[in-house]
């Protein structure tokens, strides 16, 4: 199986069938606030941050850099951490800001550039991680055909963001990719990606055929080895990438519990992938060990409590104004769930992970750094 089958209705490649309802630093004053204060107050936060967002003509990469050697069978799609980190705690910062900078339709739209750059100085800029010549993939969650609004999609601000600090920190090209549910080519248009990209000077790769090779996950723990084998990815995103972040919004999910950063992994996978839902939680955890990232960033800004993954309505999310970025996946995972009101038990993939050595299922362990950007 070398990718998608191209029989399928509607699947683009992402192996669920368009009619199926659901697939479902340094240097600057830091105000540190105590955990349980810093978390009152988020929840406390009033109207959603939310911003309209117009479509534009942006020129999307339909091609994309050639496949991958079929040698990545074997090995996942690769470990993009910071190898000084690596058998070491996670690290982690989490900004909450108070609703201001931009309005829109009456809404208030916290800055999530601002949240991004205190998070990264933080943590010691962006610089301690992106180097000059990185070629840096962002992982965007660009699922569904829907306007950001309704928050099921990585924020288009938070992409303009991290791609422009990508670029200004010397990297040689930003791209962004994933394989969603809907026609690609209207999921990173009407998302607000795509305009997002062409104005910071990123590129999308559309998932086609020829970008899928079939990778395996080798057994770690009790995980790996049974759900990811020979199975198609989107190996050809990845070709020369030095740097993966991930960029994932805060949701519910109806099948999973929630849906966040390795949920996000799942955009990675082709071929029929919707028979994984017979086993949600282990083929999230496995997602663990198909790749690791460089950084993780958590968007809860506006948190998708119910009706997830897809929402559709506004009264489905609440204002949180909260943003974490860490190098841990599964520890941002964690925090997520507390964002979400509920126990890292009820998303049973969490701990999972945390079995087979992919981060840690309790982001305290990682002594996150707790900021306030202030009024």
């Amino acid at each position: 199986m070398t990718g998608p089958d191209a029989n399928m209705p509607q699947n683009n490649g992402q192996g669920t069938p368009q009619n199926t309802a659901q697939d479902t630093g340094h240097g600057v004053e830091q105000n540190e606030l105590s955990r349980r204060d810093f978390l009152r107050r988020a929840a406390g936060a009033s109207a959603i941050a939310l911003a309209g967002a117009g479509l534009a003509a942006v020129l999307l990469d339909r091609q994309g850099p050639p496949a991958s050697d079929a040698a990545t069978s074997a090995k996942g799609l690769g470990d993009f951490s910071m190898a000084e980190l690596r058998g070491k705690p996670g690290r982690m910062a989490i900004v909450r800001s108070e609703v201001r900078s931009r309005v829109d339709s009456g809404n208030a739209q916290p800055d999530r550039k601002a949240m991004l750059e205190r998070a990264l100085t933080a943590l010691g800029g962006l610089g301690a991680f992106i180097k000059p010549g990185d070629r840096v993939l962002l992982k965007v969650n660009a699922a569904f055909a829907t306007s950001p609004l309704l928050g099921a999609t990585t924020h288009p601000d938070l992409v303009a963001a991290m791609a422009g600090l990508c670029l200004s920190a010397g990297a040689a090209s930003v791209a962004l990719t994933d394989n969603p549910i809907h026609s690609p080519e209207s999921c990173f248009a009407l998302t607000g990606i795509a305009e997002a990209a062409a104005k910071s000077g990123a590129r999308v790769i559309l998932p086609n055929e020829a970008l899928f090779a079939p990778v395996s996950i080798p057994p770690s723990g009790n995980i790996g080895g049974r759900l990811i084998r020979d199975w198609p990815a989107l190996a050809g995103a990845f070709k020369g990438v030095t740097k993966l972040i991930a960029l994932s919004p805060v949701k519910d999910h109806h099948r999973a519990g929630a849906s966040m950063t390795l949920k996000n992994f799942y955009g990675l996978l082709g071929g029929r992938r919707n028979v994984f839902h017979q086993d949600i939680n282990g083929i999230i955890a496995e997602l663990a060990l198909l790749v690791r990232p460089t950084l993780c960033v958590l968007d809860g800004v506006s948190v998708m409590l119910t009706n997830g993954p897809t929402g559709g309505s506004l009264s489905d999310l609440k204002a949180m104004n909260v943003l974490a970025v860490s190098t841990d996946p599964v520890a941002a995972d964690s925090f997520g769930m507390e964002l979400l009101g509920r126990a890292v038990t009820e998303a049973p993939y969490i701990t999972l992970a945390q079995t087979a050595g992919a981060g840690s299922a309790d982001y305290t362990t990682l002594n996150p750094q707790f900021l306030d950007l202030g009024a």
